[in-house]
């Protein structure tokens, strides 16, 4: 439910990115449909899809899933539950923005811009952390379960999420909540923010873009080498974190990276500090 409500606090698109989303659809055995002009895609397949489904591929290759989601939305529910090899063709496009697929007698290469945004229960059962204790599995189950997915791929995901099981007396307590309309706002001026400062998003800065923008003081440096020493990160986790930051700064409205910040985004790595 979620998910699917984040295309509603995404900034709309720009005409060349809509270009380019309706320029894949076209390829497509369905067609581009005119309706969705300007439409951030939001691309959510099974579990059961194959390799070919999600890349792409064919004798004519084709556009996949990770394609159709181009400047929008991939959203992969029961993430374990897919083929481990199909989660790891995932891995070149996250980094590189696009896919290439090589036969016999073509060659084709996929625009991959996508957002992916992935959900999984915490244990097989699905009631680890359930305020009624329902849980029956044991470590060892628990950890098959989540070694399903590699630590490369993981590596990639920059903000892990716990949603816990909550009593229904407590969704129902009304409180003051931001509408997807002041939530959009507040992307909308940061992305503002970022294009003023470097031309692009903060996801798309080079390593020596992030240096240059995403400046720490010394003791949030320190901060910093201690929690990737202790959680035992990559130097990729290392950069991401800090465009994690900046992103958060940007959308409080502050010019400088600040210690709450930095340790907000670090702790949305907290799903590798598990499995560590």
């Amino acid at each position: 439910m979620l998910a699917s409500r984040l295309p509603g606090i995404l900034p709309p698109m720009m005409e060349n990115e809509a270009l380019e989303t309706a320029t894949i659809a076209s390829i497509t055995l369905g067609g581009f449909d005119s309706s969705v002009w300007g439409i951030r895609p939001f691309r959510a397949p099974h579990h059961t899809a194959s390799g070919v489904a999600l890349v792409g591929g064919g004798s004519h290759p084709r556009p996949g899933e990770i394609s159709l989601a181009h400047n929008g939305i991939l959203f992969l529910d029961e993430l374990p539950e897919f083929d481990k090899r199909v989660l790891e063709v995932l891995r070149e496009p996250l980094e590189s923005g696009h896919i290439t697929i090589s036969r016999a007698a073509h060659q084709a290469e996929f625009p991959a811009n996508f957002q992916l945004i992935a959900a999984m229960n915490p244990c097989p059962c699905g009631y680890l952390g359930d305020y009624n204790n329902r849980c029956q599995c044991n470590p060892q189950q628990i950890s098959r379960y989540r070694s399903r997915i590699s630590g490369p791929l993981l590596d990639r995901i920059d903000l892990h999420i716990e949603v816990p099981n909550q009593p229904r007396s407590e969704l129902r307590q009304d409180s003051a909540r931001e509408t997807s309309a002041e939530v959009r706002a507040r992307v909308i001026a940061a992305r503002e923010r970022q294009l003023e400062r470097s031309g692009k998003s903060n996801r798309l800065l080079s390593n020596t873009e992030i240096e240059n923008h995403c400046r720490l003081t010394e003791a949030d440096e320190r901060l910093l080498d201690i929690a990737i020493e202790q959680l035992g990160l990559s130097a990729r986790a290392w950069y991401r974190i800090l465009k994690v930051a900046r992103t958060i700064a940007d959308l409080s409205g502050i010019d400088d990276i600040q210690t709450s910040h930095l340790t907000e985004a670090i702790t949305y790595r907290r799903l590798e500090r598990k499995t560590v």
